[in-house]
């Protein structure tokens, strides 16, 4: 491993992940947030391939363990003394056969998911018999993405009832809470005015944005901008700039609510909740300098925003993809990018349509997702009884 192992092992269950692209990494997280939900006691290790490079951990992985970089004997045998898992869930492929068989001669319970058709092992030679399922029947199960993958795996020799067709692994959402007393007082006093939402700006985004929303205010008088930003920090230079800018603004974090003369509601990103409830339409900061990170799009995809982002979105790249082919995210590229969009997308129709497509990408891995939850229970369930049988 890399950088070395931390020096404890959490008391409690211990579930370790092994993604190989970022998309996994993420849903792993999501996976290990809700397990964390439900067995308070759970912690969750990750570990990934040597040419990732993660910049961005969910608040479900406990352990970023590192990439896994070697197959010597002697490391996989310090990984799992030291760390004891109690389950191992490997998502894609790039097995490593030393390894593999450790956890098999340690009767460590294990998961393959989502691994497509060209991550399975490749037969070593069409003359010789197939010893691909040496590899593969060491899993507990296998939830395959496809009756392709499936079909691919019986014939490698896995047993069809060791495999489940649940399709594909992707980051899911927990979208945040929000008080829904203040919603229904929200919503009733700005339900007939158009409204969109910047979520966690930057500095560098704030200028840009109040900009554009000064050029659609001129075809759109009525049209109310809600800014969040992350830090109070942020908060002062942003008060700074709408006063400098003559905007009328309600500072929602000095319980200011918006009145009809009101141009802008500035507050933090803590009520995101709240706001992509509000606002049919958003901007997702931290996206509009390419190479940025971006914000996870798929909370204000559930809570039924439509889309907007700039082209820096590193982190969730993956998610965008996902959203931009069904048309339900548009990205552009600065002030004049994104006063067209708004002027265009602010329609209750228009938002709508796209806060649709939204929900289909929410919703595309919630089978695999709570299939997944399940299977991982079941296993340390099995786990703890034979621990206590004496």
């Amino acid at each position: 491993m890399s950088g070395g192992l931390p020096s404890v092992r959490p008391v409690g269950e211990l579930v370790w992940g092994h993604a190989t692209t970022q998309e996994r990494l993420l849903a792993l997280c999501d996976v290990g947030q809700r397990l964390k939900s439900m067995r308070p006691d759970l912690s969750m290790m990750l570990s990934w391939e040597a040419d990732m490079r993660p910049s961005y951990f969910p608040e479900g992985c406990d352990i970023p363990l590192g990439a896994l970089v070697a197959e010597q004997p002697t490391e996989i045998r310090t990984l799992l003394d030291h760390w004891r898992p109690d389950v191992c869930v490997w998502a894609g492929g790039q097995m490593r056969r030393l390894l593999m068989r450790a956890m098999r001669e340690r009767n460590l319970p294990s998961l393959l998911v989502d691994i497509e058709a060209e991550e399975l092992p490749s037969r070593a030679s069409r003359w010789l018999p197939d010893q691909r399922h040496r590899l593969l029947n060491g899993f507990s199960e296998i939830l395959a993405p496809n009756k392709d993958v499936s079909d691919r795996l019986r014939r490698a020799g896995v047993p069809a009832e060791r495999i489940r067709v649940s399709g594909r692994l992707f980051q899911s959402s927990s979208p945040p809470s929000c008080n829904e007393d203040e919603l229904d007082d929200l919503q009733e006093k700005l339900k007939s005015r158009p409204t969109w939402l910047a979520a966690r700006l930057t500095l560098s985004e704030l200028q840009p944005v109040i900009k554009a929303h000064q050029s659609t205010l001129r075809l759109l008088h009525r049209l109310l901008l809600v800014i969040t930003v992350q830090s109070e920090n942020d908060l002062d230079n942003a008060r700074r700039l709408l006063r400098g800018e003559g905007l009328s603004f309600a500072d929602w974090e000095n319980g200011e609510e918006p009145e009809d003369f009101t141009q802008v509601v500035l507050g933090l990103s803590e009520d995101l909740g709240l706001w992509y409830r509000i606002c049919p339409l958003c901007f997702l900061g931290n996206s509009l300098i390419r190479g940025a990170q971006g914000t996870n799009p798929l909370d204000a995809a559930a809570l039924g925003s439509a889309i907007l982002h700039g082209p820096g979105v590193v982190s969730h790249s993956q998610a965008y993809a996902r959203l931009a082919a069904l048309k339900a995210a548009q990205k552009i590229h600065g002030e004049e990018d994104l006063t067209e969009a708004v002027i265009r997308l602010i329609s209750p129709e228009k938002a709508a349509e796209m806060a649709l497509a939204g929900w289909q990408v929410v919703t595309e891995g919630a089978v695999m997702t709570d299939n997944l939850l399940d299977k991982i229970q079941d296993l340390l369930d099995q786990t703890e009884t034979s621990h206590a049988a004496p």
